[in-house]
């Protein structure tokens, strides 16, 4: 059966009225699953008047009191973990124990956002001046919105939302709209945890949407997780509405191999962090940056690994890699695969033509391994979002990291050593916002926050942490004495601590 997908507002699923649709797709067979409405402007306005008629009591609610609603959905998040799993494999396509990762990541930001009352605590200076006190506290924004990318239905969300509504906000959700059922799942959850309705709303849709929640004057701020053009798009637009904006965009993640490295570690680090979720995270190890003679030692070993790469659909549980997201994705990256054959490098493993048994009409795409690659190549300078490692050979430490640091993206970067003199330079001079030393994924954990330089990241704070807390408050001053300590008289001149 295919199932109708529309949208949450109010506290209650609602059918879309713009008549315009889109397939939802299950990438390991093929099959159209679902049908998800695309939201007009009506309807995007719908779900911020909802927004703003909660906020004036959830603002004012005290912040212990949503604090323990938030528990509540914690321990909900925690029941249903592998149902929202499911809805990610199945809409999705990576396999089910990264997709149970990735719900375990985001449950991890709520359990950060249960501390609300702690983060929300301002400063206090008491006699600041003579008979005055002076203090700051954060206040919320008011309806915020977030516009969250295919590849991680859950866990990018809850970089945001959970965080926005702890401090006071209202939120309203514009997933994908190709996968977009996990939103209505945990929509629900937070209804049974007892947020009351309007506090946080999903509406699905594509541009249209987009474009509405960016000009709408009652959103006060928008967080998007997505391309480096959208990106941009999104916090230039923004900006330009008056709103605080806060994108985090492409990536083309380094990592740089020593030769005193384990070798046999870094070839699992590669092939998890290349291969892992078919490549479509923003934290995928894309680029092999091989030192000295390393790429001899390490070229074979890689390409015996991705030739043997479990590939299958994600619900089978032995599964190291599922199917690419969608045909035209599929297509996509094997037009990136073709153009690097044609600007001269060297395919070591072709990932193009794989295909499951008994799964003939899935999105399948093999793990592909490219030796010789320059940084002129677009498959070196473009973000290919696949399973396509290129890897590309230096002579020593300062060419690698110059030639990192010169990428126009700056997201993340890894650096495998046993040197711990080499590891303490790159950490202080590479030019990116996550780095790990011998860990390829340096994904920050809830209470650090999440965010690239250059452009990986429009806007000044990063994603979740207590830089998400900045982001979603407001900082207020306020200074006070009282008539007995004020002394008669104007005062003309400016005021200075006495």
């Amino acid at each position: 059966m295919i199932s109708e997908i529309g949208h949450y507002i109010q506290g209650a699923r609602v059918s879309g009225e713009s008549g315009r649709t889109q397939d939802v797709f299950n990438p390991a067979t093929g099959a159209v699953t679902g049908r998800v409405a695309l939201a007009n402007g009506a309807e995007v306005d719908r779900a911020v008047a909802s927004a703003r008629a909660a906020f004036p009591a959830w603002a004012e609610m005290p912040p212990i009191r949503r604090a323990r609603l938030m528990n509540r959905f914690l321990g909900l998040l925690n029941e249903h973990k592998d149902a929202l799993a499911r809805a990610i494999t199945a809409e999705h396509g990576k396999v089910f124990t990264d997709a149970r990762g990735e719900v375990e990541r985001g449950i991890d930001i709520v359990e950060f956002a249960c501390g609300i009352p702690q983060l929300l605590k301002g400063d206090f200076t008491d006699q600041v001046s003579t008979g005055i006190d002076n203090w700051t506290l954060r206040q919320p924004l008011g309806v915020v919105a977030g516009i969250t990318p295919f590849n991680f239905p859950v866990m990018v969300p809850m970089w945001m939302f959970p965080v926005a509504i702890a401090a006071g906000n209202t939120f309203v959700l514009k997933p994908s709209p190709t996968d977009p059922t996990p939103s209505l799942l945990y929509a629900e959850l937070m209804k049974e945890a007892g947020f009351p309705d309007g506090v946080f709303n999903v509406v699905q849709g594509d541009k249209a949407a987009v474009d509405a929640l960016l000009v709408h004057p009652d959103v006060q701020a928008v967080s998007f997780v997505g391309s480096t053009p959208i990106a941009n798009y999104i916090y230039e637009t923004g900006a330009r509405h008056g709103k605080r904006v806060q994108a985090l965009g492409g990536a083309k993640n380094h990592m740089l191999v020593m030769p005193d490295a384990d070798l046999e570690k870094a070839v699992d680090a590669l092939v998890g962090a290349a291969y892992g979720s078919a490549g479509e995270r923003c934290m995928a190890i894309s680029v092999a940056t091989l030192v000295g003679d390393v790429g001899d030692r390490i070229i074979p070993m890689l390409a015996e690994r991705a030739r043997d790469l479990k590939i299958k659909n994600g619900l089978e549980l032995d599964a190291e890699m599922g199917p690419i997201v969608t045909g035209a994705a599929r297509d996509r990256i094997a037009g990136y695969i073709e153009k690097g054959v044609a600007e001269g490098a060297e395919l070591i493993v072709d990932g193009r033509g794989h295909s499951v048994p008994g799964h003939d009409a899935g999105f399948w795409l093999g793990g592909t391994l490219f030796d010789h690659v320059t940084p002129e190549m677009t498959i070196y300078r473009e973000e290919i979002f696949g399973p396509v490692l290129a890897c590309v050979r230096v002579k020593d430490f300062a060419e690698g990291v110059d030639l990192i640091n010169a990428h126009e993206f700056g997201n993340g970067v890894s650096l495998f050593t046993r040197d711990g003199n080499a590891a303490r330079e790159f950490g202080r001079k590479i030019q990116v916002g996550m780095v790990g030393i011998n860990v390829p994924i340096p994904v920050p954990m809830a209470w650090h926050g999440f965010g690239g330089w250059k452009k990986s990241l429009f806007g000044d704070m990063h994603a979740y942490g207590e830089e998400g807390v900045r982001f979603y408050t407001k900082q207020k001053s306020i200074m006070q004495r009282w008539p007995e300590s004020i002394s008669k008289g104007a005062e003309f001149a400016i005021p200075v601590a006495r």
